[in-house]
């Protein structure tokens, strides 16, 4: 498995697998992505942990829409593509070791 953190209020968008984008129908099903119920705080923002199979590469992050009308001079239009980490990584950040650049 392979790990992210996202912060609240930001859904996962495209993601990616070795052959490109994630196929539903060359795969019969969508990726397995998982929202743990372990969640850290950074620079007061609230970052959940997410769980995701090991064909996954990478993930588009966006805003949600109510976070996006929330704070529309922040976050219209932001796209971020997120690093995914292993879970020894995720549980260095959990005790506090470290946290992913």
């Amino acid at each position: 498995m392979k790990y992210f953190f996202l912060s609240e209020g930001w859904e996962v968008g495209r993601v990616w697998e070795l052959g490109g984008l994630w196929n539903e129908v060359a795969w019969r099903r969508k990726p397995q992505i998982e929202q743990m119920t372990v969640c850290i705080w950074e620079n007061n923002e609230k970052l959940w942990l997410y769980r995701v199979e090991e064909a996954v590469l990478m993930v588009e992050v966006k805003p949600t829409s109510m976070a996006a009308t929330a704070t529309p001079n922040n976050a219209i239009g932001q796209v971020v593509l997120k690093r995914l980490i292993s879970g020894d990584q995720a549980i260095d950040i959990l005790s506090g070791t470290s946290f992913p650049t």
